[in-house]
């Protein structure tokens, strides 16, 4: 079989080819017309904008609701915190992301009516962020239960209240450690952004489909929107790589009791 990955130098309107096709994703072509190598440069730039805008949603709701899950029970409050957080968890994470986003695009905004001004890509990144929370907190919770005890114990004897505590101590120590779960939870997040397509929001999979429908082309539009994907989730692994070697912690090592990976 003869490959044509000329095909992305076809014009998107009319299939004939395009001049200056690569120039014009550098913008050194003025009105070039629209190519099938600029959609899918476009695609790929929605599909980083939907797991980047996931990304910070599951880092921030992830540390709060694992914090939450491990603070003492010590009061009404705090009881209604953990309580609180463990729904959270339970209830993200045994939904499939499928339905979830269904669920924020069609359902949600009949409720809660200021979510029907949001464009699509949000709320496609609102619900996998909301899922990918509940694995990031589960991480959080077990990283923080990894740490000696006697790491609170000593934060309590110099005075720090458990706010303190958690801040300057605990949580310093515990996202450090957790990581290596934390690279494996934003690939995932790479590759479960292609849920967006189902919602018509214009990432690499809706490219995908839509270009071997019109082009017939699929080997070559399919073995380019792989290599996307596998370019970008490997590119995240080397950040958080970088990442994990220069905040490790030295000579620290988990307990084999306090499982990271769930």
């Amino acid at each position: 079989m003869a490959f044509d990955f000329g095909v992305f130098c076809k014009n998107t309107l009319d299939g004939e080819v395009v001049d200056h096709c690569f120039s014009a994703i550098f913008g050194l072509a003025q009105n070039a017309d629209p190519s099938y190598l600029d959609w899918l440069m476009k695609a790929w730039a929605w599909t980083l904008a939907v797991a980047g805008l996931s990304l910070v949603i599951a880092l921030i709701l992830g540390v709060l609701m694992g914090t939450l899950r491990t603070i003492p029970p010590n009061s009404i409050l705090n009881k209604s915190l953990v309580r609180l957080s463990t729904a959270w968890v339970e209830l993200f994470r045994n939904i499939p992301i499928l339905v979830q986003v269904f669920l924020w695009y069609h359902v949600i905004p009949a409720f809660v009516l200021p979510l029907k001004a949001l464009p699509s890509y949000c709320l496609v990144s609102i619900a996998l962020g909301f899922f990918t929370s509940a694995r990031i907190a589960e991480q959080v919770r077990a990283g923080i239960q990894a740490l000696p005890s006697g790491q609170a114990s000593a934060a309590i004897a110099l005075g720090f209240t458990t706010s303190q505590s958690y801040r300057f101590v605990i949580l310093p120590m515990a996202l450090r450690i957790v990581i290596p779960p934390l690279t494996s939870e934003s690939m995932n997040l790479v590759k479960n952004s292609s849920v967006a397509f189902a919602v018509s929001v214009p990432e690499l999979t809706l490219f995908a489909m839509q270009a071997q429908e019109e082009t017939s082309r699929g080997v070559e539009i399919y073995l380019a929107v792989t290599l996307l994907y596998a370019l970008t989730a490997f590119s995240v692994n080397r950040v958080m790589a970088l990442i994990e070697r220069r905040t490790r912690v030295p000579g620290f090592i988990v307990s084999n009791d306090a499982s990271l990976a769930h």
